[in-house]
């Protein structure tokens, strides 16, 4: 079954977005003293956004295989959020961290 370019938008911005949320929490429960749920969170964000990046990937080998689509803002807005939930998530990872270290 072939997946359209709109398709792979779609889940790159469902994927993205539950990596995010993830990592938004995970930083809250940090600011709760909860490590061990905001470390849960975090492997749990990154397990989406690798979700999210199997899909950009499937777009690159596309092009790269010379079934280039048209650029769409559908797909530019994926890639915003892909983008976004990553910098979240190390950003989420440091200020856990940093928490940790305020603990002592």
């Amino acid at each position: 079954m072939t997946v359209s370019i709109n398709e792979k938008a779609f889940q790159i911005i469902l994927y993205g977005g539950n990596g995010r949320s993830s990592a938004m929490e995970a930083i809250q429960c940090a600011k709760e003293r909860n490590f061990k749920e905001a470390e849960m969170l975090i492997s749990e964000a990154e397990k989406e956004i690798n979700k999210a990046h199997k899909f950009q990937t499937e777009l690159l080998q596309d092009e790269a295989n010379g079934e280039s689509s048209e650029l769409n803002l559908l797909l530019i807005h994926s890639q915003d959020h892909l983008m976004n939930a990553i910098t979240v998530k190390d950003l989420a990872n440091e200020m856990v961290d940093l928490y940790k270290e305020m603990k002592s």
